[in-house]
């Protein structure tokens, strides 16, 4: 088949790129490297939806972090994402900092970001207690938020699909050939074409560029280590806090998140490799001196869990949004880091504006379904909506993750909604089944029989991630002792 559009890339860019172009008559396809969606920086970074203050005037970032960050309140109602418009606050410690704020201010105003104010240390300490009284000052932005980045990812690349789109993963492309309907993309045995392509590749979109031919700016990796924290921290500030950034990143924040942990970090590190997500002693060091700044009174013995993320960096430091140098029917979304997450839902309105004057005929749906339904809502339901879900299916009435409250209806319904769940970790992006204080202590056996029974595989053959990564290595009692893993379910 020729597709009209090839999106290359499942995060959280590539997801709405291609949500946006289900939006019309069109046959297109989207590529995936992983054996899921939202497998790179989208499932490990900040959560943040920024206000924009941050970017320099003109740029794409500021430009694009406005109007992104104005479009996911709506968004993420559509789609069922959590969302929460929660502010943010960047500190001050010392004159050379409120003097940093004071053009920050200004910054934000030529960008257009609404809801700006400079506060004084009592103001900011009426709003948080929490914060240190070494903070001299503030700046506030209230149109800044959280939200749930591989959900919205997930929900935008399911919603696409419910369109008519059509995901596939596991297809690494490794090569790209100009022929005269298009473009043909090659992985392993594979091969595809489509008359125009969206390069979303992100930590690898350099590498897609370069298979046509083009010189870019390579890919800078950069690393940032995390601390989360148990629920229980969860009320600690109710605002993102920041502090002045610096020319490497925003620096180490501390925010609650949408499901109420509390998060401390990233670090920003150059990193050799893409896929490097180690997590340091020394990192995890620096998150606690920077963060321990902001509010001293960090409670770190509530730690559940430490991770780390990579972003694709420029060495110009904006992003790159534009068509090929040759090919305008071949679009690029390059060094797309902090605030990618922010502005993602307006590159994929650019990239998708960018196809259309390169020709592409844009014929909107007239059965176009831009609403999706989320599997996890039961824990929000009130006792006699839980009910009625209980007495239409009783696997709702079986808990399986009591950290979090996920019951076995819940995870059904997201192992076979678009995209199909197929792993531990697919699941647990999905329904937060063993993100809890236990992270996954109790509810993994239960979740890996889940699995096997609705796929119809042997428990085995069940992957944390992966094609390599078993849950399980044999059996020990009931069998055969058997260390190979059975076949993977995809």
């Amino acid at each position: 088949m020729l597709y009209d559009v090839m999106v290359i890339g499942a995060g959280v860019v590539g997801a709405l790129a291609a949500r946006e172009l289900s939006r019309y008559d069109l046959r297109v396809c989207l590529l995936e490297r992983d054996e899921d969606v939202a497998m790179g920086t989208t499932r490990a970074n900040s959560a943040i939806v920024h206000g924009g203050f941050d970017p320099l005037p003109g740029t794409q970032k500021a430009r694009l972090n406005v109007r992104g960050t104005a479009m996911m309140p709506a968004l993420a109602a559509q789609l069922q994402v959590p969302y929460r418009n929660n502010g943010s606050l960047v500190l001050a410690f010392s004159p050379e900092d409120k003097d940093a704020l004071a053009r920050l201010y200004q910054r934000g105003l030529a960008n257009g970001v609404p809801g700006l104010s400079l506060l004084s240390g009592e103001e900011v300490r009426a709003l948080e207690p929490q914060v240190s009284e070494k903070a001299a000052g503030a700046l506030r932005c209230t149109s800044s938020g959280i939200i749930g980045p591989y959900e919205l990812a997930i929900a935008a690349v399911g919603n696409a699909m419910d369109n008519g789109v059509e995901l596939r993963t596991d297809f690494r492309v490794e090569r790209i050939e100009k022929t005269d309907g298009g473009f043909c993309l090659y992985a392993g045995g594979q091969q595809v074409q489509a008359r125009y392509v969206l390069n979303c590749a992100g930590l690898y979109a350099d590498e897609i560029a370069g298979m046509l031919g083009e010189r870019t700016a390579p890919i800078v990796p950069r690393r940032g280590e995390y601390l989360l924290l148990d629920k229980s921290a969860g009320n600690l500030v109710s605002h993102t806090l920041f502090q002045v950034p610096t020319p490497a990143g925003k620096g180490v924040l501390i925010t609650p998140t949408v499901d109420g942990n509390l998060l401390v970090g990233p670090t920003s590190h150059e990193v050799d490799g893409r896929e490097n997500r180690d997590v340091t002693g020394e990192g995890l060091e620096e998150i606690r001196r920077a963060a321990s700044r902001a509010v001293e009174a960090l409670p770190l013995r509530q730690v559940i869990r430490s991770f780390a993320g990579v972003r694709a960096s420029l060495t110009g430091g904006d992003f790159v949004v534009r068509a090929s140098a040759e090919w305008p029917q071949f679009w690029h979304a390059l060094g797309i880091d902090s605030p990618g997450l922010s502005a993602a839902p307006a590159i994929a309105e650019e990239l998708v504006r960018g196809l259309a004057q390169a020709g592409l005929p844009l014929r909107e749906k007239s059965d176009f379904q831009p609403e999706r339904q989320s599997c996890r809502a039961f824990h929000s339901l009130d006792t006699a909506a839980k009910n009625r879900l209980i007495a239409q299916d009783a696997r709702y009435g079986h808990v399986v993750c009591r950290c979090e409250t996920v019951t076995e209806g819940e995870i059904v319904a997201a192992i076979h909604q678009n995209p199909l769940a197929r792993t531990l970790d697919a699941v647990k992006r999905r329904t937060r089944t063993g993100m809890g204080r236990c992270q996954g202590g109790f509810c993994t056996p239960y979740l890996t029989e889940i699995l096997a029974r609705e796929w119809g595989i042997p428990e085995e053959a069940v992957m944390q991630f992966g094609s390599r990564a078993p849950v399980l290595a044999g059996r020990t009692k009931g069998g055969e002792e058997d260390a190979a893993c059975g076949q993977p379910i995809w």
